[in-house]
């Protein structure tokens, strides 16, 4: 359990930090494109906010329990 919230901590902050990144890997493929749109990036970074959070819960009910 806590290697899953490590893990999702570090996607998250991941995606906070360097969504371009994430869009490079998932994205980039479907689209001619030079770079990812700013809805693009502010969505992902929303999604990364998220995914750390429930990282963060993880981690602390595993301290808890």
């Amino acid at each position: 359990m806590i290697i899953l919230g490590i893990t999702l901590i570090t996607i998250g902050l991941t995606m906070i930090v360097n969504p371009s990144l994430i869009w490079l890997i998932t994205e980039s493929w479907k689209s001619d494109g030079t770079e990812p749109s700013t809805l693009y990036k502010w969505s992902t970074r929303f999604g990364g906010v998220m995914v750390t959070l429930a990282g963060i819960g993880g981690v602390i009910v595993y301290f808890l329990s």
